[in-house]
């Protein structure tokens, strides 16, 4: 199994800047593909951003596309979402979430982090 924690979400100021950590443990492997969600309250949780095995393909959700980047450092175990020029609308409660590879489903999941942006 793998295990997946999320820090550094925050209030912070529209305009402003946040970097959000994924600590992974267990059976940790770079033939996971990783990916960032968000879900605000009453509404669908939703893909914003992800990142293939490799590192070298990612794709972004058109919301967030120019503002925020996804990377990983599988030596640390570790995926990074920077998210810049923050909006009061990308505030949200943030998971990262793990799958193999040739799967389309995430398998694990962490327990989330809130991101609260104020006008």
């Amino acid at each position: 199994q793998v295990q997946l924690v999320e820090s550094g979400g925050k209030l912070v100021q529209a305009g402003g800047s946040l970097r959000l950590s994924c600590a992974a443990s267990g059976r940790t492997s770079s033939s996971y593909a990783m990916g960032w969600f968000r879900q605000a309250p009453g509404k669908e949780r939703e893909l914003v951003a992800a990142i293939s095995w490799s590192g070298i393909s990612t794709s972004y959700a058109d919301s967030v596309k120019g503002r925020f980047t996804i990377s990983r450092d599988n030596a640390k175990n570790t995926v990074y979402l920077l998210m810049n020029s923050l909006k009061p609308e990308d505030t949200a409660v943030y998971y990262c979430a793990a799958r193999w590879t040739a799967k389309t489903m995430y398998d694990y999941w962490g327990q989330g982090t809130q991101v609260t942006v104020s006008a």
